[in-house]
């Protein structure tokens, strides 16, 4: 197996910063073109530990009502039970971290909740070689979804996996259906997407060049989506659901993401961690909706696993 080279991590770090710059003025374009001027801050910060990121933030915009897409190249001294229980042979390596994520949160219920990362994970022991892998992936979170937007977004997903394989669409997906799921609620997040980790069945380059299309197909999917939905009037009960249905996002995110553990057992800087959080969300004691309203669609029909490329049963 082909290991990465200091050469090859500095390739990725120049690549994951390029995409965030990228796609914090795909998404302030946005919010301009919404008649907002609200941009992302930049907050470059450093970690005793060794390593730092590079934080950015758009928050109370007229489109984007939170948003953070943060890099991070992180080194890490003694590896956390969130990565040593899923991989015991790294236990007592140094390893080192870096990636982008992003959470974005637009103020519009019309406009999905969308959410991506991709990373790679390098852990060496003295003498040894080192042990690698990719991660990462997008999916996406309506509260009034368009069934057309759900299938391009699919369609996106699909595309950009096609040069890698017939099954990796499928495989990746199901993983996002999978790992996406609050099981107290026993209900899917979102419409999913994608999402692997672990990934080092190909050569080095190969996975780079996965992750670097993971990347990119991620801000030509959501950009249509934006301009499509961007200005739709809304109720005053559509903005209630969405914050009710934030509060699933935020359930999922403390209770069950990997991404979050990892951050908080290394010591993690907070703000960083928790950047995925809406500023607004709501929970509300057992609500009930009209058996044929939208918000009871959602949760009946869009918040299933499903074949969206296939699609043999249409929603209403």
């Amino acid at each position: 197996m082909q290991h990465p080279t200091s050469t090859d991590i500095q390739r990725v770090r120049e690549f994951l910063l390029d995409l965030q710059a990228r796609i914090c003025v795909g998404l302030e374009q946005q919010e301009k073109a919404g008649g907002g001027t609200s941009e992302f801050i930049i907050d470059d910060w450093e970690r005793p530990e060794g390593g730092g990121g590079r934080s950015r933030v758009l928050q109370n915009g007229t489109v984007i009502e939170k948003g953070g897409v943060m890099f991070s190249h992180i080194n890490i001294s003694k590896l956390p039970a969130s990565a040593t229980e899923r991989h015991p042979q790294i236990a007592g390596a140094k390893a080192q971290a870096l990636g982008v994520s992003l959470v974005i949160h637009p103020k519009n219920p019309n406009i999905p909740t969308s959410h991506a990362n991709v990373r790679l994970f390098v852990a060496e022991r003295e003498g040894q070689d080192p042990i690698w892998w990719f991660g990462g992936g997008f999916d996406l979170t309506p509260f009034y979804p368009d069934e057309q937007d759900v299938i391009d977004w699919h369609q996106a997903a699909h595309d950009l996996c096609q040069p890698f394989g017939d099954n990796v669409y499928a495989e990746h997906k199901k993983w996002c259906d999978d790992y996406f799921y609050l099981k107290h609620r026993d209900e899917q997040r979102g419409v999913g997407g994608l999402f692997f980790d672990d990934l080092n069945c190909w050569d080095f380059e190969t996975c780079f060049k996965y992750i670097q299309a993971v990347g990119n197909g991620y801000l030509n999917a959501i950009l249509p989506i934006f301009e499509k939905h961007r200005e739709k009037p809304y109720t005053e009960a559509q903005r209630e659901f969405q914050l009710y249905r934030r509060g699933r996002y935020v359930e999922y995110n403390l209770v069950y993401d990997r991404g979050t553990l990892f951050g908080l057992q290394t010591g993690g800087r907070i703000e960083s961690i928790l950047v995925s959080l809406p500023n607004l969300a709501a929970w509300s004691y057992r609500p009930e909706w009209d058996e044929d309203s939208r918000e009871k669609r959602l949760t009946d029909y869009y918040l299933k696993p499903r074949d969206w490329l296939n699609l043999k049963e249409k929603v209403a």
